[in-house]
């Protein structure tokens, strides 16, 4: 199956507080509430269309790549931290508002973005509702999924640090993501779009490159040992549904168990994905749009 974006109903160029750009592109019904839609570390908002178009009829949808990803040039310094990343949702924020209108506004973040969301909804906030797929949050040294998670990050970081960054096609990586254990869920015609969606060409010869450097990519997976981000649901001004990957499937990343945790200790409305990993939206897209819809329905953001 070929995934084959809609063009834009229009794009906006935002300028960061370092000098940086980030670039977001209106989809969907302009009449309907607002979704801001990104992606996790080292992917793309362009590849999670399986679940996102979904969303298209009923919903005005600002989908964007964070720095040093997807459609936007690299940043120079990257000044790729999590601090960093908060600023720059809070400067995407103003400008979708300034530019398209003030109207209600939630957020469905993944991952890294989900980290992200929660971070600037503590520290900021701003957003109506907050739909966070998979957080890999780290609990407290002592707690029982400190140590997997731990585990589950320091993999990452070596794998980042070791990870292919020139390919001569699309293709190639494309065959890397079809041959890779952790993609192997992932919706027919997915690896080929998030092998599009990650990859630019090369500015200094043939072929093409990772938008996001893996050291930079590793930098966040480190980052995530230090964060301290392990909130309670009371903390958060809005709404918040934190939907996991299945703790239950045999070879569960830790981000399942972790998230399961974290909703049982800190009240949150939970749900998780069965038979879904740590991709659940590229895995499992309708059953994530159900969930969706459901929480939307349940905070009346709709």
């Amino acid at each position: 199956m070929d995934h084959v974006l809609p063009r834009p109903a229009a794009t906006l160029e935002v300028p960061l507080d370092d000098g940086a750009q980030i670039r977001l592109r209106r989809h969907g019904n302009p009449a309907g509430p607002r979704l801001f839609i990104t992606h996790g570390n080292g992917f793309a908002a362009n590849a999670y269309f399986p679940y996102w178009r979904h969303l298209l009829a009923d919903y005005d949808l600002i989908v964007f790549d964070f720095r040093n990803h997807g459609e936007n040039i690299p940043a120079d310094p990257p000044n790729h931290c999590y601090a960093q990343l908060v600023r720059d949702l809070e400067r995407i924020i103003g400008a979708a508002r300034a530019a398209f209108g003030a109207k209600p506004a939630a957020g469905i973040f993944h991952s890294m973005s989900a980290r992200t969301a929660m971070k600037h909804a503590l520290e900021i906030g701003g957003l109506d509702a907050l739909l966070l797929f998979d957080p890999p949050d780290v609990p407290p040294p002592g707690h029982p999924h400190y140590e997997p998670m731990r585990l589950f990050e320091e993999k990452l970081i070596d794998w980042a640090r070791r990870r292919r960054r020139h390919f001569s096609s699309v293709d190639d990586l494309t065959l890397e993501y079809l041959q890779s254990r952790a993609a192997r869920n992932w919706v027919a015609g997915a690896h080929a779009l998030m092998a599009r969606s990650v990859l630019r060409k090369n500015p200094d010869g043939d072929g093409f490159v990772l938008v996001c450097a893996p050291e930079n990519e590793a930098a966040i997976y480190a980052e995530a040992l230090t964060l301290n981000l392990w909130p309670a649901a009371h903390e958060f001004a809005a709404p918040v549904k934190l939907i996991g990957a299945d703790p239950n499937m045999p070879g569960a990343p830790a981000t399942g168990p972790a998230n399961q945790a974290l909703a049982r200790e800190g009240g949150y409305d939970y749900a998780y994905v069965a038979g879904a990993g740590h991709m659940l939206q590229i895995e499992k897209p309708e059953a994530c749009i159900g969930l969706t819809l459901e929480f939307f329905a349940k905070c009346g953001f709709r």
